[in-house]
């Protein structure tokens, strides 16, 4: 029945699955689509070794056919592993097997590269202690103010205490970066690295504004290598040469900090650092044209381009 499911091999059907279910008394292993990701066929087999740990055919066990099993064994495997304790998560935070089953809204999601999603966690409440943004308990995460300005062709000139207190936003913004950077290395779960910046906001009274705006339900936006921008922390630990942009928004006393970075885990290859030293570069020309009553905001575009 089966060759030697280390290597990636499964030949149990479904109706052999079935049987199987019959015995244990139940039936949800026998059901659904291949669980490759991009793939929609019906599946044909079932994994041995999902089914002799009763895992749920939502959470990856079937397949369609022995080349979409062997091609996906890699990462289909994680599943079978035992969940570790880490001291200090509550147990939704804590790794899982289950971790790196792709999430049903992006079965049919055709990627770009090797990157894939994992398992997120539950949305973290903030306090009624700390100043909030108008869209932070609207249910659909609505920014009544941005959304009252639009179509306005007033650029707003802020005055000196409104400077004053938009500086103090990025500041903070800059400390809850700098805390989170510090964490990045290799095995770390961008859903850790929310979940220190969700509480170095609260130590500084600071909303994160990324949270429950337009209902994007994390502190941060963790953009790991091919993801462009807003990325959505997850279960998926960093890997030695990944890159990943840490995009930090913290709302204090009515005004908004926005600043991000982006970190090297361990040895990245040549091609990550010219892209993160160019992105750099690309900053560092663009702060270096700004005058007061003299740049102009299309310049900014060209120098960058340039």
């Amino acid at each position: 029945m089966v060759d030697s499911v280390e290597n990636g091999v499964a030949n149990l059907s479904v109706e052999e699955a079935a049987a199987k279910d019959k015995e244990n008394g139940d039936s949800s292993s026998t059901k659904g689509v291949c669980a490759a990701p991009s793939c929609t066929k019906a599946a044909t087999m079932a994994c041995p070794k999902c089914l002799a740990l009763k895992v749920a055919a939502e959470l990856g066990t079937l397949f369609c056919s022995q080349a979409c099993f062997q091609n996906n064994w890699s990462e289909h495997k994680k599943v079978h592993k035992a969940p570790s304790a880490n001291a200090g998560l509550s147990k939704e935070h804590e790794p899982t097997p289950l971790d790196s089953t792709l999430p049903s809204e992006f079965r049919s999601y055709k990627f770009t590269g090797p990157l894939r999603p994992y398992r997120k966690t539950s949305q973290m409440t903030v306090p009624k202690t700390v100043q909030r943004p108008d869209y932070a308990d609207h249910p659909g995460g609505v920014p009544r103010g941005e959304h009252a300005e639009r179509g306005s062709s007033v650029i707003r000139v802020y005055k000196p205490k409104e400077i004053a207190g938009i500086r103090e936003a990025c500041r903070i913004g800059r400390e809850v970066l700098d805390i989170a950077g510090k964490a990045v290395k290799a095995g770390v779960t961008t859903n850790e690295l929310d979940r220190i910046v969700f509480e170095a906001c609260m130590e500084r009274e600071a909303y994160p504004s990324p949270l429950n705006y337009y209902r994007f339900p994390k502190s941060v936006c963790t953009s790991v290598n091919e993801v462009i921008c807003h990325g959505i922390p997850d279960m998926r630990e960093l890997q030695d040469g990944d890159i990943v942009n840490i995009d930090i928004s913290t709302f204090y006393r009515g005004y908004h900090g926005d600043l991000n970075e982006t970190f090297m885990v361990g040895n990245v290859d040549a091609e990550g650092k010219k892209l993160v030293k160019c992105a750099f570069d690309c900053l560092a020309a663009a702060i270096a044209l700004l005058v007061p009553n003299k740049t102009m905001y299309r310049d900014i575009g060209k120098v960058i381009s340039k």
